[in-house]
Formats: structure tokens, sequence, C-alpha cells
């Protein structure tokens, strides 16, 4: 099996991609998400984040994220020992969730591939590429925040044009080209690649 790693900046459009690879019927599985779940699940994760960030950490045994976010949001320090303590589960959990697929290859969507260190158990990265001020108009109106806030996250993230050197592929999400082309050659790319190991 192929494993895949699916990235971008905030506002890239990432998860747009990632439902074009589901609705092709390829396993997806969303790094975002079962961060979520694991900082409210994992005993490891939680003991570690109530000795470093504090009791007020959970509430009624869930995250919460506002205290948290108050901490680690002007603090780059803090927020890579939060990153620390659930980006290594995080992994664990993707290559154990891999592990239990039978497609020909599977997409592992994270914002933080590179920066988390998770590349490394992937074969191969695709990019999703969006221009800056797009990028921000997207973010602005999903999450209802200023054009200041998502410049805030998007300086904690790696440079976008470094990141999409990174990748072997790159996605053109620029509402300019047709992104289910693009998606669908990939798709038959890998598919192609993988038969040799399914024969």
């Amino acid at each position: 099996m192929i494993r895949i790693g699916l990235t971008g900046g905030i506002g890239s459009g990432k998860s747009t991609i990632a439902k074009i690879f589901e609705v092709l019927g390829i396993p997806v599985y969303y790094a975002d998400v079962a961060n979520r779940r694991l900082v409210n699940e994992d005993p490891q994760i939680i003991k570690d984040i109530i000795h470093h960030f504090g009791e007020k950490s959970y509430t009624d045994g869930v995250l919460n994220r506002p205290y948290i976010a108050s901490i680690v949001f002007n603090n780059p320090e803090k927020l890579a020992l939060l990153n620390s303590i659930s980006h290594p589960a995080t992994i664990e959990d993707a290559n154990r969730w891999m592990q239990q697929q039978s497609a020909p290859y599977v997409i592992k969507e994270a914002a933080l591939i590179f920066e988390s260190g998770s590349a490394e158990n992937l074969d191969m990265v695709i990019g999703v590429y969006a221009p800056t001020p797009l990028r921000i108009k997207r973010t602005m109106d999903r999450d209802k925040i200023t054009q200041e806030e998502v410049k805030k996250r998007m300086e904690r993230q790696i440079n976008e044009e470094l990141k999409m050197k990174l990748c072997d592929y790159v996605v053109i999400n620029d509402e300019q080209q047709l992104v289910i082309p693009q998606v669908m050659a990939l798709h038959q790319k890998f598919i192609t690649s993988a038969w040799p190991a399914l024969l």
C-alpha cells in the first residue's frame, strides 16, 4: 500500500481535495480530527498536558481549548511544547490506521506534515497550493476571524513556497484551474504505481 500525505497552508483547500479522493474510494485519515479526539482520550497526552499547562487544561474531561489557546497563541515555545505532546501520538495513530486499510493507497491529510516529522512515515506528499490573498479570504470567511488573526496563524506554519518545494506533487487550487482533473490524474498515477504490489 502506498502511503501519501496531503498538506497545504491554512485556507489552501486541502480538506476539499481530500474529499475528492474519498469520493474516488480512497481512505483518508484527517490528522486534525484525530488530534482533537486523542487529546481527550489518550491518558498519557492528558497527563502531560495537565503537567505542563495546569489543571485548568481540562474541564469535565474535555480539553479547555480557549484556555490552552490563550497560553500558546503568542508563545512559540509553549506551542512547540504542546505539539511535542500530541503529534507523536497522532503519527502513531495514523500508522495504526494505515495498517488496517486495504486500498491500493491511502491519504493522510495534515497541515503540519513536514513540521511534525510525519513525512518520514509516508511514501510521498501532495501539496495543495493557493495564492496567499485567496487563502486569507477563505479562512476569514470559514472561521469568521480577522485578516490579522489569519496572518498570525500563517506565521506559525512554514513558508508556503518552501512547503510546496518539499512536496512530490502539487495541486493548484486557485479557483482558476479545475481541481478534479488534477486529482483524477494523480489517482490514476497512484493506482498504476500500486498495481505491481497488488499482483
